[in-house]
């Protein structure tokens, strides 16, 4: 399959182990991956509509790390953006029982630690995710 039938799945995160191991899974999983680190899009290093619409990612796996409310707001500031429209969110955390409180009950929040089978349940949530069509 060739890079351009492959789907783009963007890994937004804070810590780059955590991206890299991300990375690795989803590449090996036959998805295109790019990446940005949660505090350059707070911090505006990064233009995240412009890295939206370069990559036109199918899936962003987006990470809620501590302090869980005020990145929880940028977060929802994140999937209100128009750039982001059609893309699914596969939402992780090293505390998805915390995080789940702010989400809600509508949103699956996936435990990623480096445990083989949290890495293969968050591979199956970017598959599934990848295949679903846009509510938005």
């Amino acid at each position: 399959m060739s890079e351009s039938e492959r789907a783009t799945v963007a890994i937004v995160n804070t810590t780059p182990d955590a991206v890299e191991m991300l990375r690795d899974v989803l590449t090996r999983a036959g998805f295109v991956v790019v990446s940005c680190y949660t505090h350059d899009i707070r911090d505006a290093k990064v233009d995240f509509d412009a890295f939206m619409r370069q990559h036109r990612p199918s899936v962003i796996a987006y990470d809620l790390a501590p302090p869980y409310e005020s990145n929880f707001r940028l977060f929802q500031h994140v999937r209100s953006m128009p750039a982001v429209r059609g893309s699914q969110f596969v939402l992780t955390s090293v505390n998805p029982k915390n995080v789940a409180a702010l989400v809600g009950r509508d949103e699956r929040v996936y435990e990623v630690v480096d445990r083989e089978e949290d890495l293969t349940q968050f591979v199956y949530a970017v598959k599934e995710a990848s295949r679903a069509r846009s509510t938005r």
